[in-house]
């Protein structure tokens, strides 16, 4: 990987900054309190992301200096690199690569919702990664079927997504379990047909039914969270 060649913008204008600097500039940010609450989260950095966005803004988009940012497996940089890199460049094989590289769930996050989601390859990537036997592939899995749920749902067997669920969701890693729960309070929300459904599955599954939650927001319990998004948006309407 080459950290001194200039990169160019999305206009084509040249850009001497280099992946050397950033990396420069991203340590002198380094907040010893940041990584502190960062890593209680699993992420192994200490960079406020208000000041990452910051530098994201400054530089606009940047394919190659994106890809050579991600390739330094600097958790801070990767991050900055999906800011900054243009989605539908990366090719299926890539972003599938991508994913089972990255080790910070902050990483897997911003990855899937700012990269994966505005590919074209979402669909293909969502199908083949439901049912990895690797939890964080699955869970990603998951989350792209939650999105679907509530955006595209025509194609979608909803009913046999609650039997999957009903079936592994108690039982499964963290991450997938998290993302199993935020499919099935999707289809309880945005599908009133699998709302009574859903809602009992998710009284009689009980997961994250004593997550802590701060006041005045919405508890990730399924039957909770559906309940507060339906009246919310009987209220909306």
């Amino acid at each position: 990987m080459s950290e001194t060649r200039p990169t160019t913008t999305a206009t084509g204008a040249p850009s001497t900054t280099t992946v050397r600097e950033l990396l420069d500039e991203l340590a002198g940010l380094e907040d010893p309190k940041a990584r502190a609450v960062n890593e209680r989260h699993g992420d192994d950095h200490g960079v406020n992301l208000s000041k990452l966005r910051a530098i994201a803004k400054r530089l606009k988009t940047r394919q190659e200096l994106a890809v050579e940012l991600w390739a330094t497996d600097d958790t801070a940089a990767r991050l900055l690199a999906l800011l900054v890199c243009r989605p539908k460049a990366f090719g299926e094989g890539e972003l599938d690569a991508m994913l089972r590289e990255a080790r910070a769930p902050k990483v897997q996050d911003w990855l899937i919702n700012y990269v994966v989601k505005k590919s074209p390859h979402a669909e293909a990537l969502r199908v083949a990664w439901l049912t990895d036997k690797d939890p964080v592939v699955a869970g990603a899995g998951w989350a792209l079927t939650a999105d679907r749920v509530t955006k595209r749902p025509d194609g979608l067997d909803l009913g046999g997504l609650l039997d999957v669920i009903e079936a592994e969701m108690r039982g499964a890693p963290e991450r997938l379990q998290w993302a199993m729960n935020t499919c099935l309070a999707q289809i309880g929300i945005a599908h009133p047909g699998y709302r009574v459904r859903a809602v009992g599955m998710g009284e009689r599954l009980g997961v994250l039914k004593d997550y802590p939650t701060s006041p005045g927001c919405t508890s990730p319990y399924a039957p909770a969270w559906i309940a507060e998004m339906v009246r919310r948006q009987a209220r909306e309407s």
